[in-house]
């Protein structure tokens, strides 16, 4: 099925391509400088997503459907980063985790404009998906924080 986009709307899709673009390559080089395993997995995981976000707005710009299905791999692997460990802080892993946290939250909001304003409801819906998505990697990133100690919670 074709989808016809306003002008607006592909405006709307080139500017969270742009935002998914820097996403991907964020979590996949973060991912190579992270010095826990299990905060390496996470980041290529999330890299995985990011990249089917990416892939689901070349879709839809292109006039297609976008396959809204998670990446089976993604979510085996996620499932597996929930346990938390202790231990020490490493300063450079918290670095990049505030900054990808801190990434999820913007990248979240402004899918919030492209709701709002998407006609196609083919669109509106594709980007409530991807905004949730975006939600959980926050919260993935906030219990990975607060389990090792870089986020706490008063």
């Amino acid at each position: 099925m074709q989808i016809q986009l306003s002008q607006k709307e592909r405006m709307l899709l080139e500017d969270e391509k742009n935002q998914e673009e820097v996403c991907v390559i964020k979590y996949k080089n973060y991912a190579q400088q992270a010095q826990d395993p299990q905060l390496n997995q996470l980041f290529n995981t999330l890299s995985t997503e990011e990249q089917h976000h990416l892939d689901m707005l070349n879709q839809m710009l292109q006039g297609q459907q976008p396959n809204m299905t998670h990446p089976q791999q993604a979510q085996q692997q996620g499932a597996q980063q929930q346990t938390p460990q202790g231990g020490m802080v490493n300063p450079g892993d918290k670095i990049l985790c505030n900054d990808l946290l801190s990434t999820e939250k913007y990248v979240s909001g402004t899918y919030d404009t492209g709701i709002f304003e998407a006609a196609c409801p083919t669109v509106r819906q594709a980007l409530q998906h991807i905004q949730q998505d975006e939600q959980r990697h926050g919260e993935q990133l906030f219990n990975y924080m607060n389990s090792h100690g870089m986020y706490n919670v008063q």
